[in-house]
């Protein structure tokens, strides 16, 4: 499985972005997906997840309201969608993997259960 994540940059606070995840490799619609964020020298957090069909999402308490996850396993693209930006939002997203096709608790949330990721996009919120 190889995911390459995409679409991060430099936006003001209030700004919207959408990253990109595209899985190849194998059947996109066997996995449910997540989104995690990192800073240098910090742990790799839970942003986001999905399930293999998108009926069941799952976030971060943190960006509740502001983000939204989503896929379209026609394209095997998954989607993060942030809105209302903050600096605080800034961090290296990378999308995963744990290989299974549902998202189960609490394993979702921590990165030591995934095992495959993206190379990560920068996102930068500055004024």
């Amino acid at each position: 499985v190889q995911l390459q994540a995409s679409g991060g940059g430099l936006v003001q606070p209030g700004d919207s972005l959408r990253l990109s995840c595209a899985l190849s490799g194998r059947p996109f619609s066997n996995y449910a997906l997540a989104w995690f964020r990192q800073n240098p020298g910090k742990e790799r957090d839970f942003v986001a997840a999905i399930n293999w069909n998108g009926g069941m999402t799952y976030y971060a308490d943190s960006v509740k309201g502001r983000f939204t996850i989503s896929r379209d396993n026609a394209k095997n693209t998954m989607y993060l969608q942030m809105n209302s930006l903050k600096p605080e939002d800034t961090a290296v997203y990378y999308c995963a993997t744990d290989g299974y096709s549902e998202s189960y608790y609490p394993d979702r949330y921590s990165s030591h259960n995934y095992k495959y990721w993206g190379q990560g996009t920068q996102v930068t919120v500055s004024s």
